[in-house]
């Protein structure tokens, strides 16, 4: 009997405390977006992306020009070549303007690389001051501010998280 009474007293210390443990645990939130929106890196790497952008588009125009001259060199010229050299040159036009046509797509694409490639460092910069800032308030999970409906707002991790970053 003294044996089961302590097996019961132990149970029941064990239970206590798994449910004093779960009702200490802190759930935070923050705007994960807005972090990296705040950040200077962010916005130098926004004024990057546009001249790069700004870049890629000024080299597609010039390519368009290239077509544009040697369609009118090619239409003036025209009369004075031979057949065969009319369809070495049509043909050469023709491949030109089929790469000029995919000259948008790849454009995107490096834009897309390019972002990655300049986010992904400022992204990481704000993920470690987020689990820094949870680490030593207490927080034990700490979600996505735009997926919540009702939050407390002692729990928004942000200001912590702007004064970690030396944000304003």
């Amino acid at each position: 009997m003294k044996k089961v009474l302590t097996v019961l007293m132990v149970a029941l210390g064990i239970a206590a405390f798994s449910q004093s443990a779960q009702a200490q645990t802190k759930i935070g939130y923050i705007s994960f977006n807005e972090i990296v929106a705040l950040m200077p890196e962010a916005k130098k790497a926004d004024s990057a992306l546009v001249q790069f952008r700004d870049a890629l588009i000024q080299s597609a125009q010039d390519k368009e020009t290239a077509l544009n001259d040697a369609i009118n060199k090619f239409n003036a010229d025209s009369a004075k070549m031979t057949a065969a050299v009319k369809e070495v040159k049509r043909k050469e036009l023709q491949q030109k303007l089929t790469e000029l046509q995919g000259e948008e797509q790849r454009i995107q694409q490096e834009l897309q690389k390019r972002q990655e490639e300049l986010s992904e460092p400022i992204q990481k910069k704000a993920m470690d001051a987020v689990q820094a800032v949870a680490k030593e308030s207490g927080y034990a999970y700490v979600l996505p501010k735009e997926y919540l409906i009702v939050s407390p707002p002692g729990d928004d991790l942000l200001p912590l998280v702007k004064k970690k970053l030396g944000l304003k």
